[in-house]
Order: structure tokens, then C-alpha cells, then sequence
């Protein structure tokens, strides 16, 4: 049994991560532009892959889910396969609070999906979704990296505040990248959908 819900969006859905998406998975860890611009320094193997695909979902303290377009025919997703994943981990039922990470394969940055994942997962995250509670959160946190403006800026429009700035914790090439922290609160995100 996998964690966590399947959440709807216009453009996307989110399902439990499966053995299934180890492929896209694995073009996910092999793409430069996306390791480096979420400061990705590990190395993996195909296996490494292939088992945290099969089993990450049924991790304690973290949901997993594969972001898939929304489109639909006949009552049928198009298609199934996931284009990106999102995930809110780092639980800790105590605080209410967790951490939010965030992927895209290369062809679908840009295009609205992560940006409609995000707020369906922070929904998620702090009001629960239709038969499921959810966490219960108060405080949902993320760091990204001085060098993706891009993202940043798709997440203070989401609501997401800066909290401080890990100077140099990143190296990009020859030069140094700092790690932006933001945050965001129940409140908060409620205001912003209120806007």
C-alpha cells in the first residue's frame, strides 16, 4: 500500500511514486540542468534507483508523488507517466512541519505543472484532501539555490517567504552558490488562495 492520496489539478495529477517510474526517474538523475540547478552531487545506479522507486512510498515520514498531466479521453488519463515528482518529507508530526522538494524532467519546466503541484500538495499539506486528513501541517519549508531565480520566484508567488541564506554551501563549477531558505505557514497559504 502506498502513502498519501492522489491529488487532482487542471494540468496535473499527482499519484504515489512506483516501481513503474524508476526509468523517468533515472533520466531525472542524469540530467545536468536539473542536478545542478537543485544541487544534486550524489551519483546513483540503476539499482539504487530501481529500489527507491519500489519502495519509497511506503516510507514513514514522507510522501512521494509522481507529478502526470491531467489530460484525460474517455474518462482514461492520456497518459500515466511522470514527468516530474514532489516531495514532502522530512515530517515531523510534533513541529506540524515537513520540507517540500520539487523535479521536473527538462521538457516540462515552465509549462504550469509545478507550480499547480506545489499548491496542491501545500492544500494537502495544511487542510488534508478528500478522504484523507492529511499531515496536518503548520510550516512547510524549502531551500533553493541562489543560481535558479526561476524557482524562487515561483515560489514567493506561491506564498513562500525567505527565512535566511546558507552563504556558499554549494559549488557550481568554479564559483560558490548559497542556498536560499524559505518557508511558508497555514495561514499564509490560506491568504494566498483568499487572493
Amino acid at each position: 500500500m502506498t502513502r498519501g492520496p492522489r491529488l487532482q489539478g487542471e494540468m496535473m495529477r499527482l499519484r504515489p511514486l512506483e516501481a513503474r517510474d524508476a526509468e523517468r526517474l533515472w533520466e531525472a538523475v542524469q540530467d545536468p540542468e536539473g542536478t545542478r540547478l537543485t544541487g544534486t552531487t550524489a551519483t546513483f545506479t540503476r539499482e539504487q534507483i530501481d529500489e527507491w522507486a519500489s519502495t519509497v512510498s511506503d516510507r514513514p515520514g514522507r510522501y512521494d508523488w509522481a507529478i502526470c498531466p491531467a489530460a484525460m479521453r474517455d474518462g482514461q488519463p492520456v497518459s500515466d507517466e511522470l514527468i516530474g515528482e514532489i516531495v514532502l518529507n522530512d515530517l515531523d508530526e510534533h513541529a506540524r512541519s515537513a520540507n517540500l522538494r520539487l523535479q521536473l524532467l527538462p521538457n516540462y519546466r515552465g509549462r504550469g505543472y509545478g507550480r499547480e503541484a506545489m499548491l496542491e500538495v501545500l492544500r494537502f499539506a495544511f487542510d488534508g484532501a478528500e478522504g484523507d486528513p492529511g499531515p496536518g501541517l503548520h510550516r512547510v519549508s524549502l531551500d533553493v539555490l541562489s543560481i535558479n531565480p526561476r524557482a524562487q520566484a515561483l515560489y514567493e508567488s506561491i506564498g513562500f517567504r525567505q527565512e535566511g541564506r546558507l552563504r556558499d554551501v554549494y559549488r557550481d563549477g568554479e564559483t560558490w552558490a548559497d542556498a536560499v531558505v524559505m518557508s511558508i505557514l497555514e495561514d499564509e497559504f490560506r491568504a494566498t488562495l483568499d487572493s
